[in-house]
């Protein structure tokens, strides 16, 4: 069953929108206020437009897109007697020692330096904007004061050169140096510490490569020994110049310094049982010795058990094979 709308929803419903179309009708402006303010601005706009028509008819507003402000003439004041007044209440009655006012001209320059001045002002006639001839004249005065001053401190009894054995009194104490020492000393340590731990790295490197180098170059020398008596086995070759050593090459001072120290003083490593037999001292140069044909055994009999081998000799015949 559908049931009826309520009454009260339907005129809360109503009273909603009546209440929404009064504040819109509030909010909206008039008709006669939009008037009054598009007059007002008019009207602004027009006094504005003929104040700058005046301004411009008059001078004042000249063409382009600023006003340009009225000139105001600058007042110089050149009160003589203030101005001695001053000076005399600035002025005081030290010693020249605590003063070291000096009044001074420019030194002469030597005759040919003048001449050539003068010839160049002759044909340059502006001088007022040559920097260079500014620094000359600055230059010149102050060796002039030096030469009139530097006698005259003499003269007082003044001296003008420092002791060589003299030390000036520092800003710094000497505990706040003790302190920028020790962290100069620190961080050069630091750094002496990184820069030594990078290299030591560089050289276990450049270490790490030789060995595998030399490693790498040892196990060709061995494959290759072994192609050449396998050669030899299968008949490709047969002359045995592979099994001569190679002449030593011709040392050098280093090499025999340091076989000289090894003789005298030793080498480094394992030193106990060096001079134990070993199993390739015991088997000499050659190997081990191959048993012939028919040793051990008694013509007209055969073995009635074959004996095995032992595991070196095993090892050593897999390696002759």
């Amino acid at each position: 069953m559908n049931e009826a709308p309520d009454s009260s929803d339907a005129m809360s419903e109503g009273e909603i929108q009546s209440d929404a179309s009064s504040d819109d009708e509030y909010m909206r402006p008039s008709k006669r206020l939009l008037d009054i303010e598009n007059e007002h601005l008019g009207n602004d706009t027009d006094s504005e437009t003929e104040a700058l028509q005046d301004a411009f008819a008059k001078g004042i507003l000249k063409p382009g897109l600023n006003i340009i402000a009225p000139e105001k003439k600058k007042e110089f004041v050149n009160n003589i007697p203030m101005l001695r007044q001053r000076l005399i209440e600035l002025s005081n009655n030290l010693d020249w020692v605590e003063r070291l006012d000096l009044i001074s001209k420019p030194a002469s320059l030597p005759p040919e330096l003048a001449l050539q001045l003068a010839e160049a002002e002759k044909q340059n006639k502006v001088f007022d904007y040559d920097e260079l001839k500014h620094e000359s004249v600055f230059y010149r005065q102050a060796q002039d004061a030096v030469l009139t001053g530097i006698p005259k401190l003499h003269s007082l009894g003044i001296p003008t050169r420092r002791p060589e054995d003299y030390f000036a009194e520092m800003s710094k104490s000497d505990e706040h140096m003790q302190k920028v020492k020790s962290m100069l000393i620190k961080k050069k340590a630091v750094t002496e510490r990184v820069e030594r731990g990078r290299q030591l790295r560089q050289q276990r490197k450049l270490q790490k490569a030789l060995q595998a180098q030399s490693r790498a170059n040892k196990q060709n020398a061995i494959k290759e020994h072994h192609d050449e008596i396998a050669k030899f086995r299968k008949g490709k070759r047969k002359d045995l110049e592979f099994l001569d050593s190679k002449p030593n090459k011709k040392q050098t001072k280093s090499q025999l310094k340091r076989n000289y120290r090894d003789t005298k003083f030793g080498f480094g490593g394992k030193k106990r049982g060096a001079k134990n037999n070993t199993r390739e001292s015991t088997m000499g140069e050659e190997g081990p010795r191959k048993r012939r044909v028919g040793q051990g055994t008694q013509p007209n009999k055969k073995n009635k058990k074959k004996i095995r081998l032992g595991k070196s000799r095993r090892n050593n015949m897999k390696k002759s094979k």
